[in-house]
């Protein structure tokens, strides 16, 4: 009996210590995934689109243009937005990672260094969220960067104008642009007056308006009567021509930017182009990218 009891606990023991012996095993295999310092990414974010259309002109050209720049890096997208990342996987069987899951699977994969550049026009909400998302992974990279909106220093408000004009026809004395920002509840809704003042600043016939912040489609039809304006077309402000631009702004409906101005007595032709599809624009968006990077090398020496 004293045998069997012996044999009985030594099998125990042998057992527990394979147990033991493998969870130390797979412990050990979770932590073999090393940083690779050949391994780095730009991880491209926007609020993203479900228009095919616009999004191979807008946000696929603009990942385009900073793939170029950015040669020994992968390139990665991510979008913001959890209903288009639903639609597009429901209808179109398309993936498309959020941020934290783009971060991390690069994390998993070894990567040493990542770029984050956000294809946003300002520094909102949506901003604010990547960053704080971003900030979670500040300790699995050895570099972690992200890249600035597109307004965001009074030198890319300057820029962008310069963007803008490429896109705009030669007005006549009767004739103007009106642009439909978002708009937003953050403190940054600034950026469209700023924007709106620059222009007027540069005597440039264009107007900036909001959907959902200040200036309303109100204050910009004010401006358009003071200023004798008879023509107006009609230009998105946003990274992408999807639903705002073409229902909000260009629509049929009655409440539309186009029906508006038209019983305002307007004259009123669309502009169905979203900024990502201005060459000007992109270029922004990998000055940005590189910007960042210089920025922490520059903290690092």
């Amino acid at each position: 009996m004293k045998i069997k009891k012996s044999l009985t606990l030594l099998l125990s023991l042998l057992l527990l210590g394979g147990i033991l012996a493998g969870c130390s095993s797979a412990g050990a295999a979770e932590e073999e995934v090393k940083k690779d310092p050949n391994k780095k990414a730009v991880l491209v974010v926007s609020f993203g689109t479900s228009y095919a259309d616009t999004r191979k002109v807008t946000i696929e050209a603009c990942e385009s243009k900073i793939d170029k720049a950015f040669p020994d890096y992968e390139m990665r997208r991510a979008f913001t937005s959890d209903i288009i990342i639903k639609k597009l996987k429901e209808r179109d069987k398309i993936k498309v990672d959020t941020p934290k899951e783009a971060l991390t699977k690069l994390k998993k994969e070894g990567f040493s260094e990542v770029i984050v550049q956000p294809l946003h026009v300002i520094n909102g909400a949506e901003y604010d969220d990547l960053i704080a998302e971003v900030n979670n992974f500040k300790n699995d990279f050895d570099k972690l960067v992200v890249g600035n909106p597109l307004l965001t220093s009074i030198e890319d408000y300057k820029n962008l104008v310069e963007a803008l004009k490429t896109q705009m026809p030669e007005l006549k004395d009767n004739e103007a642009v009106v642009f439909m920002g978002h708009g937003t509840h953050h403190y940054s809704n600034s950026a469209y007056a700023c924007l709106d003042y620059m222009f007027e600043d540069m005597g440039i016939r264009a107007y900036v308006g909001t959907v959902e912040g200040y200036p309303t489609l109100d204050n910009v039809i004010k401006k358009l009567k003071r200023d004798n304006v008879e023509k107006v077309i009609l230009m998105p402000l946003m990274l992408v021509a999807g639903d705002h631009a073409n229902n909000d702004m260009a629509g049929d409906e009655e409440d539309s930017w186009k029906s508006v101005l038209k019983k305002e007595g307007f004259v009123v032709e669309a502009y169905l182009h979203g900024l990502g599809e201005n060459e000007k624009v992109q270029d922004m968006y990998v000055q940005h990218a590189k910007e960042a990077v210089n920025s922490q090398e520059k903290t690092e020496k």
